[in-house]
C-alpha cells in the first residue's frame, strides 16, 4: 500500500471560527480605526504563519497549521477587500448614524434611569464589553436615524425596554 493512504497522514479538518457574521446584502461598513484593526490583525496572521511553520518539524502539523492560516488569512482578505470606510466625522451629528458615540438613558425597562454609552461600529470592530456594538446588532438599528431628545423602543428577552437619546458625538468630529 502506498504511503500516501496511511492514517498518519491524515488529519482532522482543522475548525476554524468564522468571523463575524455580516447578513446578505449587507454592506461592510468600517471606521478608519477598524480598517486599521483589520490590517494589523492581517500582519500578525502572516507573521505568525511564518514564524509558526517554520518552527514545526512534523510535516502533518506544519501541513495543518499552514491550512489553518491560509483559511484564516483568506477570509480575513476577504473582509478587507470588502470594507467600505465610513468617517465617523463626515456624518451628519444631529442623527445617531454608524461611527456615533451615542448616551442612552433607559426610560422604561428593567433599567430604567440608568445610562450607557455605546459607539456604533462594523462588524470586526464590534466589542459590547468596551462598549462597541455592531452596526447590525438590535440596539443599533433600534436608535440609527433618531436625534437627542427622541425614544427608541427595544424588544429584548425581558420585555420592551425604551430608551432616549441623551447625547450623540462623533470622534474627530468639529461641530
Amino acid at each position: 500500500m502506498s504511503r500516501a493512504f496511511t492514517k498518519e497522514d491524515a488529519w482532522e479538518e482543522p475548525v476554524i471560527p468564522p468571523r463575524a457574521a455580516l447578513p446578505d446584502g449587507v454592506p461592510n461598513y468600517v471606521t478608519p480605526r477598524g480598517l486599521a484593526l483589520l490590517r494589523a490583525e492581517l500582519a500578525a496572521l502572516e507573521a505568525a504563519r511564518l514564524s509558526q511553520n517554520a518552527a514545526k518539524s512534523d510535516e502533518t502539523e506544519r501541513r495543518r497549521g499552514l491550512e489553518i492560516a491560509h483559511r484564516r488569512l483568506a477570509d480575513l482578505a476577504a473582509r478587507i477587500a470588502s470594507a467600505e470606510v465610513v468617517d465617523p466625522a463626515r456624518q451628519a451629528h444631529d442623527q445617531v448614524r454608524f461611527g456615533a458615540t451615542v448616551t442612552l438613558r433607559t426610560v422604561q425597562g428593567d433599567h430604567a434611569g440608568e445610562e450607557r454609552r455605546l459607539a456604533i461600529v462594523g462588524v470586526d470592530e464590534a466589542d459590547p464589553d468596551e462598549g462597541r456594538i455592531a452596526f447590525v446588532a438590535p440596539l443599533a438599528r433600534a436608535v440609527l436615524g433618531l436625534k437627542v431628545g427622541d425614544i427608541a423602543a427595544l424588544r429584548t428577552a425581558r420585555g420592551e425596554e425604551r430608551l432616549e437619546i441623551v447625547a450623540i458625538a462623533y470622534p474627530g468630529a468639529t461641530s
